[in-house]
Parts: C-alpha cells; sequence; structure tokens
C-alpha cells in the first residue's frame, strides 16, 4: 500500500482508487445472508462498495494503519450509520444520509451548494414503496425501521449542481472528491456514485465501478459528456473527503 500514498489527501485517494482498476462489477453483494454482517468482498464491488473500500483504505494510510482489524473497523465506521451495524436499517442505503452521516463524523464535507448547486424538494422513498425490491425489507421491523430512516431523510432537501453547469465548474472539483449522480427517478436521490479524477485530457472524468462495462474503470467520456448519456441524470452532489482522524 506504501505506493498509494500520494502528495495529498485527493491524490492519495484517486491512487487508493485507480489500485481497484478492472476488478468485476457485481451487484447485490452485500444482500446475503439472512441478517446484517460487515461483508468484505475485493473480489467484486458496485458503485458504492467500490467508494466504501477506497475510503476505508484511505483511513488506513492517513492513520498509519497496518492490521485487517482497523480496515474492517474503517469499513463499518463508513457503511453504517454513526459507525454502528446493527441490522439492515443501520446501513446507509441512501447516498444523500450516507454524506450527511460522514459529514458529521468529519471525514467528508458536502460543497455542492458552494459550487453552485440548486435545491430539489423532493420525497425520498424508493425503497419504502418498492419494498419487494429489497429481500430483507420482507421484515416488518426492517420496513418500518426503513420507513422511519425515509421520514428523517425528507427533512432536508436535495442539492445538486445541475448537469448543465458540470463542464463549467469542473476545475473547481478536485480529483479524489466524491460524486453521487443525481436522479430524477421518483422517491430516489442517485443512482450511482464514484471517484472525481483528472486526466491528461484535460478534462474531469469518474472513476467507478461500471455495471455497463462489468469493472472498475475510468470513465471514457470526461464526466460532463458521460452523463448526458443518462436520461434520468439532473446532476452531481459533491463530496469532498476530509478524513479527520477517527
Amino acid at each position: 500500500m506504501g505506493k498509494t500514498k500520494g502528495a495529498n489527501l485527493g491524490d492519495t485517494i484517486s491512487l487508493v482508487g485507480q489500485s481497484f482498476i478492472g476488478t468485476p462489477y457485481v451487484e447485490k453483494t452485500l444482500e446475503i445472508g439472512d441478517t446484517e454482517t460487515l461483508v468484505v468482498n475485493f473480489g467484486g464491488l458496485d458503485c458504492t462498495t467500490f467508494v466504501e473500500n477506497v475510503l476505508a483504505f484511505s483511513l488506513m494510510l492517513q492513520n498509519q494503519q497496518k492490521d485487517f482489524e482497523n480496515f474492517t473497523n474503517n469499513l463499518e465506521t463508513v457503511r453504517y450509520r454513526n459507525g454502528n451495524l446493527i441490522g439492515y436499517p443501520s446501513r446507509l442505503h441512501y447516498f444523500t444520509e450516507w454524506i450527511r452521516n460522514k459529514e458529521k463524523k468529519g471525514l467528508v464535507k458536502d460543497i455542492t451548494a458552494e459550487l453552485g448547486g440548486v435545491e430539489l424538494e423532493k420525497p425520498i422513498n424508493f425503497m419504502g414503496t418498492h419494498r419487494n425490491l429489497y429481500p430483507f425489507l420482507a421484515s416488518d421491523a426492517n420496513f418500518e425501521a426503513m420507513q422511519k430512516v425515509e421520514k428523517e431523510i425528507a427533512k432536508e432537501n436535495l442539492c445538486y449542481l445541475p448537469q448543465n453547469q458540470i463542464e463549467s465548474k469542473e476545475h473547481l472539483i478536485k480529483s479524489g472528491d466524491i460524486l453521487a449522480l443525481a436522479t430524477s427517478i421518483k422517491g430516489l436521490d442517485v443512482t450511482h456514485t464514484g471517484i472525481a479524477i483528472h486526466q491528461p485530457d484535460g478534462r474531469l472524468h469518474l472513476l467507478h465501478a461500471s455495471s455497463k462495462n462489468g469493472e472498475v474503470e475510468i470513465s471514457e467520456l470526461p464526466l460532463a459528456d458521460y452523463l448526458k448519456n443518462i436520461k434520468s441524470n439532473i446532476g452531481i452532489i459533491v463530496t469532498r473527503p476530509i478524513l479527520k482522524s477517527l
């Protein structure tokens, strides 16, 4: 891991992210067994577990940790509400809540508003309204707990940088920033997430676990152009990792 320490935190994060390039995209890696457990899977990643693994490793580098136990503790901190795994509803399923919970812990800062983001009032309740898509929601206790979570999320508006402003603002986004793709899909906040990375073409691209190409990769197109091909995309949420020591 020594080679993955960059000149600054953003560089470290993008180097750690690039070390996963070629890892197969596998969906639903966390939906296993009958109860929620801390799943560690380096053999297959989806867009969110890719970002979580990169942050957990970057925290290790930041804090000069070397043990696997440090990694699993970091992963739990990143993946679960307030860093505590207490069943399925404690996982931060909605990425907007994931961001806010990480902000409270001093791990990231949502900079979307500073970049000129706009607010959107939108009920976030996709899980509650699509119960049959989530095996763990067959449990009434899990379902009711997730409905409570959705009520809490509803108290805050979504702030996103509109798609048509990204190109003019991309110089303000740093390599290593976490990007979440905001969507017009009813009840959903974001559809995809990844890591910002500036490329030799002078443009901002997306380092992500791609379901389309089946692996972790850097988008061939610059981010602003890549998003134009996603019908439901309305823009991005930009979060800057700070990773204060836990």
